[in-house]
């Protein structure tokens, strides 16, 4: 059974109300960020208090006048149409006998984005609201309920403005009284628990270079915000602004990333003031800050002194449970990198970018799939993203290539990013990604009927079961800037995917029928078409090997480079590791060239970039080319979870010498390192819990009699 499988929670609420400052969502307070507060009195033997709370876009909830919890932003972004996820908290540490006072800040997040300033879209979704309930359980088994209803009251914030885009405003100055709430009408979607992790704070970064008097280089690509203690006079004011990149003067850029995004704080005057925006965050390394002074500075002017100044790196909260090292520096930092980037665009959904975008489009959630589950905890992630994405299936069954669906593109230009099967196939991906992993159907029971609505819409959009729609093999490389695939045709790539899930819906006649239109009409000229072609078995019966032959001959006369993108590359990378070539793909990434991860690193990137020559503009901090990510642990170390059991195939690559890694399998713990040294291929497994350890001794076996090694190895711990 699914061990979190998100179920209705309408009545968990009881009779509490939502509650605002207003019903009107476009009123101007609707764009507000707003305090409600309540006073709560406490008798002596608290026994427990549980609290469940929504705050529509965002919330954060103050006891006493100090945050509880580090979570950022909640709850989960969804289609709030269709679905509104709700957190619950055990307070009970934080009460006490006595009177306390109950806050909650909302912010407007993806809920109200009015635009005003960059803006990628506009939602109006209502006005700021909140849903509440605290149930207070003594020890001589007497209740007290605290619920949101017409007795609470309502201000407006210190946050004047709040955009999940366009940045944030504080004047610590402003002073508002407190009014009745509101009664607002319910919205529209229906409750459900979060399951995901909560975002938090991962990492801060302090300054790593001083580049002007005003620009800092905070060392790390990250998605965040700054965070500084300043002291100055009252009404001063002082501008953050963020940005990956410099401008040829030497200020922060915002080119490519969506601008303007910045923070402006007024100063209330008294003493040392700290500051951080609360419903907001951006991707960037440097900071740019006008109107204030470094502790130490000349200061002529009296500005405000800064006294510290920090980037706080957000994530997704989930556990890191993978490992991977081994001895190529090179692909130990294309790791890092990775993993940077992965990080940054795990927020409440998996996002393309942390500033120009946040939007979850959904390729790269299958695509990198292997290399998510074998370093992170994913398990409840991917049962709420399967909701959301189903959430996001249209009534007559086209799936959109971002979920939530927070804006549909319109116009001329519009159709290939409106669906796509690459993308939207995520839907049919995850579920059996997540029964690969962790050995459990229920997310393919419960979306089956999504899933066959799906593959039947895509057949209504064929030709003879050709299917042309969509983006492709989208950034792949031909030495120019990246966008339409170049290389390979998108009716080759869309056929291929709509075959793959036909198939994976359990439809093998009709999937039969789009394997044979797909045999007779392309013919496989990129390294993409083939790639994708042998990895799904798109070709004659005896025409592996020859297909086979021509994709390594591409390989060589491209100077053993790839030319493949966003779908592609992939399917490029697991054909040559299944087809023993992964010596190949290791000399194919073992540069500081283009394409490749190399060339990234040497251009001083800390983030994965969202194409292959970062010169040539667009974000540099995507994951969708992370595909090495699903191999490293997965077959280069060679721990390979499937469903209740791990087979150990190492597969080592190149000039290696050593490789270690692990990850977490349903068992428990699992750990590999091995060593080449003289004349002997050592294997090392550590296995906790109860693990079922398959040893791949014919692939072991292959590789030692390849390069005349003898193989040893030590089990530590399975059963």
């Amino acid at each position: 059974m699914l061990s979190a499988l998100i179920t209705r929670a309408d009545n968990v609420f009881s009779n509490a109300q939502w509650i605002g400052a207003t019903t009107n969502q476009d009123d101007s307070l609707a764009d507000r960020s707003i305090w409600l507060q309540h006073v709560l009195k406490c008798r002596k033997g608290i026994k427990k208090a549980q609290l469940m709370i929504c705050g529509l876009g965002a919330y954060e909830f103050y006891i006493d006048g100090k945050k509880f919890g580090e979570d950022l932003m909640a709850p989960a972004w969804s289609d709030y149409r269709k679905s509104i996820f709700y957190n619950t908290y055990d307070v009970t540490s934080v009460l006490s006998a006595g009177s306390h006072s109950i806050e909650v800040l909302l912010g407007n997040g993806f809920f109200h984005e009015r635009g005003r300033r960059y803006h990628k879209l506009k939602t109006n979704f209502g006005p700021s609201t909140l849903l509440f309930y605290l149930d207070i359980e003594y020890t001589n088994g007497k209740h007290d309920i605290l619920k949101s209803d017409k007795t609470w009251k309502w201000k407006r914030s210190q946050i004047v403005y709040n955009s999940i885009y366009g940045g944030e405003d504080h004047d610590a100055t402003f002073i508002d009284r407190w009014h009745p709430v509101v009664v607002q009408k319910s919205p529209q979607g229906k409750l459900y628990p979060q399951l995901s992790y909560p975002i938090r704070i991962y990492k801060k970064y302090p300054i790593a270079k001083r580049l002007s008097a005003h620009v800092f280089d905070m060392g790390q690509n990250l998605a965040g915000f700054p965070r500084f203690s300043i002291q100055g006079k009252a009404g001063q004011k002082v501008r953050i602004i963020l940005g990956e990149t410099l401008k040829n003067d030497g200020s922060v850029s915002q080119k490519s990333i969506g601008s303007p995004h910045y923070y402006l704080y007024t100063l209330s005057g008294k003493g040392i003031e700290l500051f951080q925006p609360h419903f907001t965050y951006y991707g960037y390394q440097y900071i740019q800050i006008e109107g204030a002074v470094l502790k130490g500075d000349a200061n002529p002017n009296n500005l405000p002194v800064i006294d510290k100044l920090e980037s706080c790196f957000i994530s997704n909260s989930a556990p890191k449970i993978g490992s991977f090292a081994c001895s190529n520096p090179l692909f130990n930092r294309t790791y890092a990198i990775i993993d940077a980037a992965i990080r940054s665009n795990w927020q409440h959904v998996w996002t393309d970018c942390p500033h120009r975008e946040k939007l979850g489009w959904l390729e790269q959630d299958w695509l990198n799939g292997q290399g998510l589950v074998d370093n992170y905890d994913c398990k409840s992630m991917l049962e709420q993203t399967q909701h959301v994405i189903a959430d996001a299936l249209h009534a007559n069954g086209s799936m959109p290539e971002i979920a939530p669906e927070y804006i549909r593109f319109e116009g001329s230009w519009a159709p290939p990013f409106q669906e796509s099967p690459e993308w939207g196939g995520a839907l049919v991906a995850l579920p059996v990604l997540y029964l690969h992993r962790y050995g459990d159907d229920s997310l393919l029971k419960k979306y089956q009927p999504h899933i066959r609505k799906y593959v039947d819409y895509l057949a209504t959009r064929d030709s003879a079961y050709i299917l042309n729609i969509g983006l492709g093999d989208w950034y792949d490389y031909n030495g120019e800037k990246a966008g339409f695939a170049k290389n390979t045709p998108v009716a080759l790539v869309s056929t291929a995917h709509y075959y793959l899930w036909t198939k994976l819906a359990g439809l093998e006649q009709r999937a039969d029928s789009i394997r044979q239109a797909f045999i007779r009409n392309f013919d496989l000229k990129s390294q993409a078409a083939l790639a994708i072609a042998l990895d799904l078995n798109l070709y004659p019966e005896g025409k592996k090997q020859d297909l086979l032959d021509k994709l390594l001959e591409d390989i060589h006369q491209h100077g053993d480079r790839l030319t493949t993108g966003d779908i592609g590359t992939p399917y490029l990378f697991r054909v040559l590791i299944n087809n023993h070539q992964q010596d190949l793909l290791y000399t194919m990434l073992n540069h500081d060239q283009e394409p490749g991860y190399g060339f990234q690193l040497k251009m001083g990137m800390t983030t994965l970039t969202e194409q292959w020559d970062p010169r040539k503009g667009a974000s540099r901090n995507h994951f969708m080319l992370a595909h090495i990510n699903n191999h490293l642990i997965h077959d280069m170390v060679g721990i390979q979870v499937k469903r209740d059991t791990v087979v150990i195939s190492p597969k080592p690559a190149g000039n290696l010498t050593w490789a270690k890694g692990s990850t977490i399998a349903n068992g428990g713990k699992i750990a590999v390192d091995w060593t080449i040294k003289g004349n002997v291929f050592q294997v090392n497994i550590h296995s906790e819990g109860k693990n079922k350890i398959k040893i791949d001794y014919d692939e072991i076996n292959r590789f030692c009699a390849q390069r005349h090694l003898r193989f040893q190895y030590q089990l530590v711990g399975a059963e």
